[in-house]
Formats: structure tokens, C-alpha cells, sequence
């Protein structure tokens, strides 16, 4: 597969990595996995046992005229625990490399099909400008895009975070959720070689 980059270059691209037939089942399950795994899990509340205090019997068994009643940390009580109190938990959802790659190589196939992939030989920033990374952007006539690198240059980090509707990563923590949110993907020509090697 060929594409052209914004100087006309033209790149060859791997056919096992960008010309890989689509497999929808496999991506939900790479992105729901991700997502999954994104989930901080860490919600708690008190039930009756963990409710500090409640020791004593509020009253007797018998002969007092009301319900029986053990504690005062009963869920039905006020200051007590919560009956189906939440627990910390783990979200995870486990998915075999080999699995996560051709999900990978799907959803980048896929990209580059519907036109949705735009290559360019170099981006980098001299300042931390956002008015700089913005005319550039629109110089590409792109809008909702995530910008792929081979590695994170700090200026180019600082000049593209509070620019809406753009995302930046690296090649290290792309993953499968922000491929599909965006409606583009630049991606540098040092990120495809790189992407190729991981995944080729």
C-alpha cells in the first residue's frame, strides 16, 4: 500500500500491518478491554460489619414492646452500613497479545481505506505555541485528529494539549479507544516505521 505524505512523498506502507481485512468483533473486543482496564475500580462504602460502632444490643430481646433488633449498624438504621455496600474491584479484562495486535492492525487498515490516515515527514515545533500547531493543523485541513509520533517532543506537547478536539501520543501508549474516536490520525513517518516493527 501506498500514501502520500503532505510533501508528496510517497510512502510504501506494510500490507500486514495496513492492509489487513477488517475484523469488528475483534476491535469492540480490543477497545471494550481497553476501556475496561482504564476503570479506576475503586469505589467503597461501609456495610454493616465495617460501620464503626454497633457493638451492643441496642435493647433487650423481649418485654421491651418493639422489634428485635441486634445492632444499631443495621442498613434499615441511620449511621448505619449500606446493604449492598460497593468494594474496590478490578475491571480488567484480559485479552491475549497476539489478539491485541490484530486488533491494532485492523483498526489502522481500516484507517488508511477510508482515508482517514494522514502521513507527514516531520512535525516539530521550534516554541510552545499553540497558535503555531493550530495553523499548522488547519494547513492540513484537519480538525477532530490525533497526532502520532515516534516520540514525544515536550514543545510540541505543551503547543498541542489545549487545542480542542486534538489528541497527542506516541507510539508507546497509542491504543485502540483513540484510534477509533477521532475522525483522523496524523501520524509521522518515523511512528509507521516504528508502528511496523511492532506490530509487522
Amino acid at each position: 500500500m501506498q500514501l502520500k505524505t503532505n510533501s508528496g512523498t510517497e510512502v510504501s506502507l506494510s500490507s500486514e500491518t495496513f492492509a489487513r481485512d477488517f475484523n469488528e468483533g475483534l476491535v469492540h473486543q480490543a477497545v471494550v478491554s481497553y476501556m475496561s482496564g482504564s476503570r479506576a475500580g475503586t469505589k467503597a462504602q461501609k456495610n454493616r460489619s465495617l460501620a464503626r460502632g454497633g457493638g451492643a444490643k441496642p435493647w433487650r430481646q423481649k418485654g421491651a414492646g418493639r422489634a428485635r433488633v441486634g445492632t444499631s449498624r443495621s442498613p434499615i438504621w441511620r449511621s448505619g452500613g449500606v446493604t449492598f455496600a460497593a468494594r474496590p474491584r478490578n475491571y480488567e479484562q484480559k485479552m491475549n497479545r497476539k489478539q491485541y495486535r490484530a486488533a491494532m492492525q485492523c483498526i489502522l487498515s481500516e484507517l488508511a481505506r477510508q482515508r482517514r490516515l494522514v502521513l507527514i515527514d516531520d512535525l516539530k515545533v521550534e516554541d510552545a505555541k499553540t497558535r503555531v500547531m493550530v495553523a499548522k493543523i488547519r494547513g492540513l485541513d484537519l480538525d477532530n485528529v490525533l497526532i502520532v509520533t515516534e516520540e514525544i517532543d515536550e514543545n510540541l506537547y505543551l503547543s498541542v494539549r489545549n487545542i480542542p478536539c486534538v489528541g497527542i501520543c506516541d507510539v508507546a501508549v497509542l491504543d485502540p479507544e483513540s484510534l477509533v474516536r477521532f475522525e483522523k490520525v496524523l501520524m509521522t513517518v518515523g511512528a509507521v516505521r516504528k508502528i511496523e516493527e511492532w506490530l509487522g
